[in-house]
């Protein structure tokens, strides 16, 4: 299969494409901002399985010129079976200290890369292709809410919403869109949104379950936000 994960230099994006990398036949594309920590990811994977295909990118999605990403994914992969947009950011901070370029950042890290990861890839998805959006509790509807975090999940409110009219307006061609809205799993990001909260899911049991959704989630559901939380946080 060929698989592009955003987000890939750390946390749940990291053991997303490690799990992905245990099978030689994929071939992953692992977009993130750091370098170094990207030739980590490859470092690793290489490690547990010599020979996995995995393309590290250092690539800013919200300030990168995507006419130079696309060609390099039409070369090296042509079709694109698989599309996890996980990157994203988290601000924490009171509502009343939280200013408007702080609310544009969450919604150009958590939304609008994603949407213009997709604009750009959607000539290399086709037919039984699966898109996986990666959401969170914090923007579904219904759940517990916490101070501080209010454009982080507005954002990812944003995020759900674009999922399911994207699932609908892709319908005729075969592409299949589905959000997971994920609690709490053990990461740089949770701490910094719950400082000393230990959640009893580990980065890369998250890891492994996108993994496993995005490669037969799509059979079963089209246009969901799903919830996956053990806890929330």
């Amino acid at each position: 299969m060929n698989i592009i994960i955003t987000g890939a230099s750390s946390g749940i994006g990291f053991e997303t494409a490690l799990e992905f990398a245990l099978d030689s036949k994929n071939k992953v594309v692992c977009i993130a901002r750091s370098a170094d920590k990207l030739r980590k990811l490859l470092e690793i994977a290489k490690g547990i399985n010599p020979d996995c295909t995995l393309l590290p990118v250092e690539f800013d999605l919200v300030n990168d010129d995507y006419a130079a990403l696309v060609p390099f994914l039409t070369e090296r992969l042509g079709t694109v079976d698989i599309l996890i947009n996980n990157a994203g950011s988290l601000i924490n901070r009171p509502f009343t200290e939280t200013t408007t370029a702080d609310f544009a950042e969450m919604l150009e890290s958590n939304v609008m890369s994603h949407f213009k990861m997709i604009q750009n890839t959607l000539p290399l998805l086709k037919s039984g292709s699966h898109i996986v959006n990666v959401g969170s509790m914090g923007g579904f509807q219904g759940s517990a809410k916490f101070a501080g975090l209010s454009a982080y999940s507005a954002s990812k409110a944003a995020l759900h919403t674009l999922s399911e009219c994207l699932a609908y307006e892709l319908a005729e061609t075969g592409i299949k869109v589905n959000c997971l809205a994920l609690g709490s799993a053990q990461t740089e990001m949770l701490e910094a949104a719950f400082p000393g909260y230990e959640s009893p899911v580990l980065a890369f049991e998250m890891g492994k379950y996108i993994a496993d959704f995005a490669k037969t989630g799509h059979k079963f559901f089209n246009g969901k936000v799903l919830p996956v939380a053990v806890t929330t946080p």
